[in-house]
């Protein structure tokens, strides 16, 4: 990571969480297939607070900014999702609170901690038709085209077409988890709303996110 990083990273979460927002009424619209179709309402209705407070939030680094990022989430957002989103924002700011100026490495060990975060949060792994079927794919996607010499912005557009394939792989496989798991054999026919959610705010950052520069 360059010396930006924390301006980087505040790109990023600007954009995941002016995505959320602009995209309500669809991801609402595509949880309430099966779910209760309460995500896009309630996404949204963390991230804009999020954003609403944001010339007030204190913080030094990339893991502050995260920590307070999983703060107001988890206060605003409602049902499973809040505690979700907050855990994986929280982890991934305690593993980079002891580095200030993150390397490309850390920053994916980091995304990991988030992710187990979720897995442990939300009693679910990939094949459980959530959200962490598109998120871990598009992580191993990242660390990979990082590790063989790509750059930051070329291994998130990598991880913005894995998410997009896997969240579309979502459909024709059962939910476990969450109120779509109820629904059983139907939750075939319709992707999953979060891992969609991921795919759509992945490819958000990658057309949006200019490393070291101002969002587009």
């Amino acid at each position: 990571m360059s010396d930006g990083a924390l301006r980087d990273g505040e790109q990023v979460v600007r954009i995941v969480a002016q995505t959320a927002v602009d995209n309500e009424k669809y991801f609402g619209e595509l949880d309430a297939v099966v779910g209760d179709g309460d995500l896009g309402y309630s996404l949204a209705r963390g991230f804009s607070k999020l954003l609403e407070g944001w010339d007030e939030m204190e913080y030094e680094d990339l893991g502050g900014l995260l920590k307070k990022t999983a703060l107001v989430l988890s206060g605003r957002i409602g049902g499973t999702s809040g505690p979700i989103w907050g855990t994986a924002f929280l982890r991934a700011g305690v593993a980079l609170t002891p580095t200030p100026e993150p390397s490309a490495e850390q920053v994916v060990a980091a995304l990991r901690a988030g992710l187990e975060g979720i897995k442990q949060r939300g009693g679910a792994d990939v094949g459980d038709k959530t959200l962490i079927d598109a998120l871990q794919p598009a992580i191993d996607r990242l660390e990979a085209v990082l590790n063989g010499g790509g750059s930051a912005s070329e291994a998130v557009a990598a991880a913005a077409d894995t998410a997009t394939e896997a969240a579309a792989a979502t459909k024709g496989m059962v939910a476990m988890r969450g109120r779509a798991a109820y629904t059983g054999d139907r939750s075939r026919d319709s992707v999953d709303a979060g891992a969609t959610a991921v795919a759509v705010i992945i490819k958000a950052v990658a057309e949006s996110w200019t490393p070291g520069g101002v969002p587009s």
